[in-house]
């Protein structure tokens, strides 16, 4: 299989979505409130890493535990991390690691998003490498 991240976001109840994010080896679950930005703020950091710069960020809020994704580029490669925090506002030192990947950027410039008529409540962000 070629590397590629899926990362699902459903909305599981009154303010709340479930995320699952998986690559080739690993998968995680995370929760997050739909009343935040976060697809939005998901979304603006990959274009703005694909766009050239060398590092952002966006954050799930789960309240009050928020999960911290940390993107990186170098040259053609990206790094993202996923930190569990027990508190927005902590720093990354106080996060545990629960996800990590790399890829190239040109995949990241492929995720695309997708909404599924039959699963309104549903999106689904796929790089180029997974898509099945």
């Amino acid at each position: 299989m070629m590397p590629g991240i899926r990362i699902t976001w459903t909305l599981a109840g009154s303010g709340w979505a479930d995320c699952t994010l998986e690559d080739h080896q690993e998968k995680v679950e995370l929760t997050a409130s739909y009343i935040s930005n976060a697809p939005e703020e998901f979304l603006n950091a990959v274009a703005r890493l694909v766009a050239g710069e060398a590092e952002t960020r966006a954050q799930f809020e789960a309240e009050p535990t928020a999960y911290r994704w940390i993107f990186y580029r170098e040259g053609e490669d990206t790094w993202i991390r996923v930190l569990e925090l027990r508190d927005g506002s902590d720093h990354d030192n106080k996060g545990a690691e629960i996800w990590s990947s790399q890829l190239g950027v040109d995949q990241l410039g492929l995720v695309r998003a997708i909404s599924e008529a039959t699963a309104p409540n549903t999106m689904n962000l796929v790089t180029e490498g997974l898509a099945e």
